[in-house]
């Protein structure tokens, strides 16, 4: 491993942590102004929204700046976000709030142009293992805290103390980038123009490995987000699960990514390589939809979620690997950050809609819809496997 790496992976822990502290809290904070499920769902979707922009400028930025100087300011902006979120006074604020943290937190790209600074591309999938590790950990870390620290009265003051520990998390990214990063590739500077986002567009648009493999991420990531947006309503409507039982169950969910992340990735990338892996992490997120809403038991209502994570930590890695790998290195900022915005998207289209699916159909129709979208997405990841043997 790359020496300049280890700090990275500690600041996206810290960062990831920070984030996931938040969400088994915004079902219960979103009930304090009243909030349907589809306006819960606008909770999730809101930092997307702001996910969707930060990901493409901070991206194509730290071309610019410097992967280091970008993620001391992002996350610092992310910080203050966090304070405002927690004395919001009204829900079309909090939503607002949540717009603006997205779009700060929006250096998932920056930190994936980081790792394709320091890795050759035969190494990239495995180097994007320990992003995604790190990721998982700070993603089980997280929502235990969140669970742990928030009250059991359903009102704002009951949510400020996690609130405040998820802001302080993301303050410790800032410093720690600003004290320990250093970029691996040097800025190119104020004197240098950047590309036209729409060379992005042009650039994936022209390879068909490249088309196939976002529209994988973006509909499968768009299922994985709804399943996160609707599992604490869902959760709590079939066990009577609170904040603080949630925040748990996401401690095995975070769990099964990190496994997936340490133990599984760098073998099955290695025997099968990136395209086959891709298919079996979406086999796995469509068997944990379909036996969900059919088991219904609080353990296996964990276990599954776990064995989703587990598939969303073999998939979207090796389709960010698969991606990296056929980018030039002066775009890979730039392409990379287009992909976390399309991502995004889909964080923003499918939760709400899932959210009326849950309310208007039924509190398990979510998870048969989910698994028969990701059973589509296969087909598309199966052409995937051919595409990438040619190159």
């Amino acid at each position: 491993m790359d020496k300049r790496l280890p700090p990275l992976l500690v600041a996206v822990f810290i960062n990831i942590a920070g984030f996931s502290l938040i969400l088994p809290l915004l079902p219960f904070y979103g009930q304090v102004f009243d909030a349907s499920p589809v306006e819960i769902a606008l909770l999730f979707a809101a930092y997307s929204l702001g996910n969707v922009f930060g990901e493409i400028h901070w991206g194509r930025q730290s071309d610019l700046w410097g992967r280091r100087k970008v993620l001391v300011v992002t996350t610092f902006f992310a910080a203050l976000s966090y304070v405002a979120f927690a004395y919001a006074p009204s829900l079309w604020a909090a939503i607002g709030i949540r717009v603006v943290s997205g779009f700060f937190s929006g250096t998932l790209s920056v930190a994936q142009g980081f790792i394709a600074d320091v890795s050759p591309p035969e190494r990239r999938a495995k180097t994007m293992g320990y992003f995604g590790a790190a990721f998982s950990l700070g993603f089980a870390f997280g929502p235990v805290l969140g669970g742990v620290f928030a009250g059991e009265e359903v009102a704002a003051a009951s949510f400020r103390l996690p609130i405040f520990i998820a802001g302080a998390l993301a303050l410790t990214a800032s410093i720690w980038c600003f004290l320990v990063l250093r970029d691996a590739v040097p800025p190119k500077g104020k004197g240098s123009p950047l590309p036209a986002y729409s060379e992005a567009f042009k650039f994936v648009g022209g390879q068909p490995l490249l088309k196939r493999l976002f529209a994988i991420s973006f509909a499968g990531i768009a299922m994985f987000a709804s399943m996160e947006a609707i599992y604490g309503l869902w959760s709590e409507a079939n066990f009577g699960w609170s904040a603080n039982d949630l925040g748990l169950a996401f401690l095995a969910i975070g769990g099964g990514g990190l496994i997936a992340q340490l133990f599984l990735i760098g073998p099955l990338v290695a025997r099968y390589g990136e395209a086959r892996v891709i298919v079996i992490g979406l086999a796995l997120l469509a068997i944990s939809m379909l036996l969900q809403p059919l088991i219904r038991l609080p353990v296996s209502g964990v276990l599954l979620m776990g064995l989703l994570m587990t598939g969303h930590s073999l998939a979207f890695p090796a389709a960010g690997a698969l991606i990296s790998r056929n980018i030039p290195p002066d775009r890979q900022g730039g392409t990379m950050g287009l992909l976390m915005a399309s991502n995004a998207v889909g964080r923003i289209v499918a939760p709400p809609l899932f959210g009326l699916i849950y309310a208007g159909i039924g509190h398990h129709a979510p998870w048969f819809v989910g698994a028969a979208v990701i059973g589509l997405v296969m087909l598309v990841a199966l052409q995937t496997v051919r595409l990438s043997v040619k190159t």
